[in-house]
């Protein structure tokens, strides 16, 4: 183990590959093409040219077919013999260059009188890009992590963590269910399974497992390979085993993700819906698989910092296997919005997301938690009026008191304070084990220590408080009227009502109770916006197959609940007119491959669409027949019908997965639980279904002196994702 955190630099040179064969161009991080409009064009493929890392990119050049080779150069350097042409569609020249310099470079083609010119930006391999200054401190691990033939891959090579490249090879065995190291790679094994992939080539099941590291993390690939007939692979010559699909694999949960490098990838387990690197299923279809330690939220729950990591990672496999027809992202609970959030806030880095287990993100998890927690704190030390059972549900609107404790306690993600004793369940400062008693946070013992909280560990975004060192903390409870809808239905009484809000107080930055209301910091709050830690919808969710499937969730409680499903598809909506893009299937049919079909159906059909339109309506009108919402009541009956948060007697879907709600909503907030802080408005008797009298009335303004909220308002700061916004180093799209 080494805790360590200043990042370093490597240089290469440049490299003339072989041609590049047919290789459809659709999901790539691409930069725009560029030009002087007399008939040549420049953009790179395998990343935004804002964001190159490691020294190199892979650069496409158009000219006029039939007009001859264009002549290239990067920074005054002649790379022309870089590139060739792909002769399946004439005019397209590629060619990977490496050893770029750190900082920028441009790149020229001409072509007899014509030119164009694009600037590109490189970065090193260890990262940072667009995340802000690398996380202090952390935790290397590839001493620890380890490999598919069970060896691991030893001590780091220096301070960033950065693991040797290793490549490993397993097969398949006829009659066999699990991959073995294949013991030779250069001679296959006579019982060696065979298989045909969906792009109709029949090859040996073996696997290549490619690891090393990116961004500080530990980066894996794995793809059908038989290094026994074909080269190495090469962005020029896709391997035969290939489909041209990749899918990145997610992980789970983030309690537990602060300042690690993480000694495990992550994936996607239930039922036969398992997308763990080695899919059998997904690899015996041709499917190339990545991931990222710090795509994994369990080791990294910053959001900007995983989409980085996807980003970077998905550039490591184009360079080294050439560009995929499309590229998707599968994930329940943390793999929800592992798959969703760099979605949106990474242009072109997913083509579509199949999630399950949904979360619109972590934060939303861990302030529905804080209201909670603020109201089991009330119920436990002051509740003057003894609330009953029946009435405590009733303000926080899940089903019962154990989903309601299960949701409350998950605002032990806020809270840094180790061993703090609360209610049952509730667990302070959840750290992995492997992080060092010595660096951690102590209030009075160590108060300079890591902090494990989803606001410090995204401190580049959220900013720091000057005088503590502390993240600012996005938490706002100003105006919120806890329990209004109770006292509306009359489950509670005015005078109730009153006593809960007047009491219920909110939280310090070490989040200890505190008399007053918590407000939020007005930049923390916008930053969470314009970055994606809350996800908005308007980014790169607005124009890819968004399809929510129900996976794991108990209403009765464990917290995944259907409600945080129906919150993102109203963030959607509101962010975009419209969710014709995203559908909805609750039940969980079996076996899981009829949900696995609709979904990249439609990625492919719409990928495919050369025709006229935006790609969000291209999306809308290539999605299949299948691909609509509806329900499972068994594990043959599809119920089609439109998906509504609701119980018995509004759906037939609903009389199947009655679902419920959360205290902010009962407060009156919306379904998509998106407002971190409310506009503020003086309550007015007529706002409410029961008559308070004149003292009551006084004293609900002496609560709210400020006012209470006024949810039909746009929330304070409250503005969409920036698309490929930076936190630093990279001055593109740069959010302050």
């Amino acid at each position: 183990m080494v805790i360590t955190s200043s990042p370093s630099s490597s240089h290469a040179t440049f490299f003339a590959g072989p041609v590049l064969m047919a290789a459809l161009f659709l999901g790539a991080c691409s930069s725009q093409a560029e030009g002087d409009g007399s008939g040549v064009t420049i953009r790179t493929l395998s990343t935004h040219r804002e964001h190159v890392s490691g020294g190199d990119v892979l650069v496409e050049i158009t000219v006029e077919p039939g007009v001859g080779a264009p002549e290239v150069q990067v920074d005054g350097s002649e790379v022309t013999s870089a590139f060739h042409e792909d002769l399946e569609r004439p005019g397209r020249w590629t060619g990977l260059l490496t050893g770029l310099p750190q900082g920028a470079s441009e790149v020229v083609a001409r072509h007899g009188a014509s030119a164009a010119t694009i600037p590109i930006t490189n970065f090193p391999a260890t990262g940072p890009i667009v995340s802000g200054p690398h996380q202090t401190p952390f935790i290397c691990q590839t001493d620890t992590f380890t490999l598919p033939d069970g060896d691991d891959l030893g001590p780091p090579l220096d301070e960033n963590c950065t693991a040797p490249e290793r490549v490993t090879y397993l097969y398949l065995a006829d009659g066999e269910a699990a991959l073995t190291p294949l013991p030779d790679p250069t001679m296959l094994p006579s019982d060696v399974a065979q298989v045909t992939t969906l792009a109709g080539a029949t090859v040996p099941f073996v696997v290549r497992v490619e690891t090393g590291s990116v961004n500080r993390g530990i980066y894996q690939s794995a793809v059908l390979h038989d290094p026994t007939r074909e080269q190495a692979p090469t962005p020029f010559q896709p391997l035969r085993g290939w489909n041209r699909r990749l899918i990145a694999v997610e992980g789970f949960g983030c309690p537990g993700g602060w300042y690690i490098q993480g000694g495990a990838q992550g994936n996607l387990s239930m039922a036969d819906a398992d997308f763990s690197l080695l899919n059998l299923d997904r690899l015996r279809e041709g499917y190339a698989l990545f991931a990222n330690t710090l795509h994994h939220a369990s080791n990294n729950c910053n959001a900007v910092l995983a989409s980085e990591a996807a980003m970077m990672s998905k550039e490591r496999f184009i360079e080294t296997h050439g560009l995929p027809d499309f590229t998707v992202s599968a994930g329940c609970s943390g793999g929800s919005y592992g798959s969703a959030q760099p979605a949106d806030r990474v242009s072109g880095l997913f083509d579509g997301v199949l999630i399950s287990c949904t979360f619109p993100d972590p934060l939303s998890i861990a302030l529905s938690g804080s209201d909670g927690h603020l109201l089991s704190h009330y119920w436990s030390e002051t509740d003057p009026h003894g609330f009953t059972d029946e009435q405590k549900v009733a303000v926080t609107g899940y089903k019962g008191m154990r989903a309601f404790m299960d949701a409350a306690n998950q605002a032990g993600r806020t809270d840094p304070v180790p061993g703090r004793v609360d209610v049952e369940g509730y667990r302070s400062a959840a750290w992995n084990s492997v992080v060092p008693e010595a660096i951690r946070y102590h209030p009075t013992d160590n108060p300079d220590g890591a902090r494990p909280t989803v606001y410090d560990v995204a401190a580049n975004i959220y900013g720091s408080d000057p005088a503590t060192g502390f993240a600012l903390r996005p938490f706002d409870n100003v105006g919120v009227q806890y329990g209004l809808g109770a006292m509306n239905s009359g489950v509670i009484s005015v005078n109730q009502f009153l006593d809960l809000n007047e009491g219920v107080g909110g939280y310090d930055q070490d989040a200890n109770y505190v008399s007053g209301r918590s407000e939020g910091d007005p930049g923390a709050m916008e930053r969470a916006y314009r970055s994606g830690l809350q996800t908005v919808g308007n980014g790169g969710l607005a124009s890819i197959p968004v399809f929510d499937f129900t996976g794991i969730y108990n209403d009765d409680g464990g917290y995944h609940y259907q409600w945080f499903h129906f919150a993102l598809r109203e963030r959607m909506l509101a962010a975009n007119g419209g969710t014709e893009n995203h559908v909805m299937w609750r039940g969980n049919p079996v076996p899981f491959q009829p949900t696995w079909d609709a979904f990249v159906d439609w990625v492919s059909a719409y990928v495919s669409d050369q025709g006229p339109g935006s790609q969000r309506e291209k999306v809308i009108r290539n999605r299949p027949p299948e691909a609509v919402d509806g329900c499972w009541s068994d594990d043959a009956t599809f119920v089609q019908e439109v998906q509504t948060l609701g119980r018995e007697g509004t759906t037939a879907c609903n009389a199947l997965f009655p679902s419920w709600t959360f205290p902010r909503h009962v407060a009156g907030g919306p379904l998509a639980a998106n407002v971190l802080k409310c506009a503020l408005e003086q309550p007015s008797r007529d706002a409410y279904s029961v008559a308070f009298s004149d003292d009551q009335w006084l004293r609900l303004q002496a609560i709210f002196p400020d006012g209470v909220c006024d949810w039909s308002a746009r929330g304070v700061g409250q503005v969409g994702v920036t698309v490929d916004g930076s936190f630093g180093p990279s001055p593109a799209n740069r959010i302050g």
